[in-house]
């Protein structure tokens, strides 16, 4: 039976100090129960001496610091997971929300897991079909890769979101794949739309969903994506199924963070983050990842709102550096109606060139990929000359390279929220776009590649 303390002192936000403990340890779950036998949760976060700093999962309201009494179990927080969590919505601390019965664990798993040896791991080198061309074609994903999506407030990340959760596959395997999505700090229409949207088009069958709403404690949100991962680890490495994990907002587990620095009255980093922020990041993008010797993997996309449009803010410069590239989404493309709005010459996805290729995609991928980059940038320069100078100004072939970027901004990248393009089809459509160009401005693809996709033989 664990011991009881009737020692509370003090309580200052979701903070509540308790003196006089003994064998407690950090990160250790309580249970705080009051006068009128209501019980609230809560988990040490800090040891000094015999006094422990714990933080409420609920709200402070009501706890009579006299009559309350707390109980420490023993045991950090843990997952129970088990295969029947496909196709179920938990909360952010693991508790089913959908109406269904409770999940009967194969196993319980503590939430923070164990970093992966880097020996151990397999490097990323297949191939994820995510059915939107601008990904798929220039920024393409690979199975065990963290490709972040940076978007900013009122842009339709989370459309992009649900669209790329309902589509992604591995082709040309019978092989299980799973995704497993975790919305943090999200508003109950956000979190009804991705509920509704998977359950429309089937795609609920194979997902594990973990919601945080925004009227939801900071410290569950803190919770939320470590459950994710937990889950996303077993359906991984225990069922070899590979995963898909989409954390949709980290910024709003940044604020979390923040918030929970702030009421331990710690020194604050850049803008008020802690100072620790850069690690606690990688504590939750490293998860993703191949392991050798096991079937499955785990790919990452963390999707994070950047304050102000900055990408110099500390949480998409942080996530820049942990993670393996990033998709930016544009303002002004979402406001001549491109959706999704991927603006993708400052986008990168570090190893799409270890995904793609005969075998994998296709032969002409690599050279087409990097034509159709050149010749969008240099279609855009046009555009902005035009703009300075006039049409007159431009010469007859720059005309030509921005009647070019227009059409890629409107054809290749604009697909809307329901296309599920393969990508036979973007690489197809990239080629019509490429014949708008004469042939002798196509210095980056092979002579055979251009006799074969260019000037196709019928």
């Amino acid at each position: 039976m664990p011991k009881e303390y009737r020692t509370l002192q003090e309580v200052a936000g979701p903070l509540m100090l308790v003196r006089d403990v003994e064998g407690v340890k950090y990160e250790e779950l309580g249970e705080i129960e009051l006068a009128n036998g209501e019980t609230r949760r809560c988990r040490v976060l800090e040891i000094d001496g015999t006094n422990a700093l714990v933080q409420l999962f609920e709200n402070a309201a009501g706890i009579n610091l006299a009559t309350s009494k707390v109980r420490f179990s023993g045991r950090q927080m843990e997952l129970g997971v088990s295969a029947d969590m496909l196709g179920r919505v938990f909360d952010g601390l693991g508790r089913p929300i959908d109406g269904g019965p409770q999940i009967i664990p194969e196993k319980r798993l503590d939430v923070n897991g164990t970093p992966m040896n880097p020996a151990a791991r397999a490097y990323p080198e297949e191939f994820i079909q995510t059915g939107v061309s601008a990904i798929d074609g220039l920024n393409t994903l690979v199975r065990g890769q963290k490709l972040p999506i940076f978007s900013a407030s009122g842009l339709p990340h989370a459309q992009l979101a649900a669209q790329i959760a309902r589509q992604a596959k591995v082709r040309g395997t019978e092989e299980n794949f799973a995704v497993v999505f975790a919305a943090m700090g999200i508003t109950f229409e956000e979190s009804n739309y991705f509920v509704e949207s998977f359950r429309e088009t089937g795609a609920i069958d194979r997902t594990v969903m973990f919601t945080n709403l925004a009227n939801d404690p900071a410290i569950e949100r803190i919770a939320t994506p470590r459950m994710a991962l937990t889950a996303a680890e077993y359906l991984a490495f225990d069922l070899d199924m590979h995963v898909l994990v989409i954390l949709t907002d980290i910024t709003n587990y940044a604020d979390a963070l923040r918030e929970v620095s702030a009421a331990r009255k710690e020194v604050p980093g850049r803008r008020g983050y802690p100072g620790y922020m850069y690690t606690d990041l990688a504590s939750l993008y490293e998860r993703a990842g191949r392991q050798k010797g096991k079937k499955g993997s785990i790919t990452m996309i963390p999707i994070l709102s950047m304050p102000e449009d900055d990408k110099t803010h500390p949480i998409p410069d942080l996530t820049g550096y942990i993670t393996e590239g990033q998709i930016i989404l544009s303002r002004e493309l979402y406001r001549k109606g491109v959706t999704p709005p991927v603006d993708v010459l400052p986008s990168l996805s570090r190893l799409k060139d270890k995904g793609i290729g005969e075998g994998k995609t296709r032969k002409d991928h690599s050279n087409t990929m990097n034509q159709l980059f050149s010749a969008y940038a240099r279609g855009k320069d046009a555009k902005e000359l035009m703009v300075i100078l006039g049409e007159a100004a431009l010469t007859d072939i720059d005309k030509l390279y921005a009647k070019f970027a227009d059409a890629f901004e409107t054809r290749y990248v604009s697909q809307g929220n329901d296309t599920d393009r393969s990508i036979e089809e973007t690489l197809d459509i990239g080629w019509e776009l490429l014949r708008i160009l004469p042939r002798t401005e196509l210095k980056r693809i092979s002579s055979k590649l251009l006799d074969e996709y260019y000037d196709p033989k019928d």
